[in-house]
């Protein structure tokens, strides 16, 4: 039996593919992110976005030089207000450069990851987040991340912390991420 290529009558527009979804990014180039193979184990959004509050770290990945993909793992604190993530490193490295060269960024955190060998399976969740990243450079901005931060992980010295910020700051670099799309995955214990 031959099979007919369908013509769509002039001035429709074809259907967007399956298995992808389309988001518009800056000066309106289009952006493909994966969708998620199993969308039956999606976590809702508040749970995502809870999970991106209380995990303390992740892994960032980055495009690396040579194609070679460049992932790290650091600390961050997502702001609850903005919905932006936060992490701080040394004023000069590696990550800071690829972010300059390009600042796509993917960002993964995993809060549960329990083998069950019975079953040959594991009971996970996890987040993926892509977006963008950039250096900040205002002085108001980087300080507020850096007690983002402080409240997150020393919440039981403020003092301290504002100490610290006070004796880090010549070497200390601040980094953003704005999400673009974030997807969450989940199986139940």
């Amino acid at each position: 039996r031959k099979i007919r290529a369908f013509r769509l009558p002039r001035g429709k527009r074809r259907p967007p593919v399956r298995g992808r979804a389309k988001r518009l990014g800056e000066k309106g180039e289009k952006k493909m992110f994966p969708a998620m193979r199993r969308s039956d184990k999606a976590l809702p959004e508040r749970e995502v976005s809870d999970m991106l509050q209380h995990c303390t770290s992740g892994v960032l990945a980055l495009c690396g030089k040579d194609g070679y993909p460049y992932a790290v793992p650091v600390s961050h604190v997502c702001d609850p207000k903005s919905k932006k993530l936060y992490f701080h490193c040394f004023r000069e490295g590696y990550k800071l450069d690829l972010i300059r060269q390009n600042d796509r960024v993917s960002f993964c955190v995993v809060e549960r990851d329990d083998v069950v060998p019975e079953e040959f399976a594991t009971h996970f969740r996890s987040t993926v987040l892509f977006g963008r990243a950039r250096i900040v450079t205002d002085d108001a901005l980087r300080r507020h991340a850096l007690r983002l931060l402080n409240a997150k992980f020393s919440p039981q010295y403020p003092e301290q912390g504002e100490k610290e910020i006070e004796l880090s700051w010549e070497g200390v670099c601040v980094v953003e991420i704005t999400p673009e799309h974030i997807t969450g995955k989940g199986v139940p214990k």
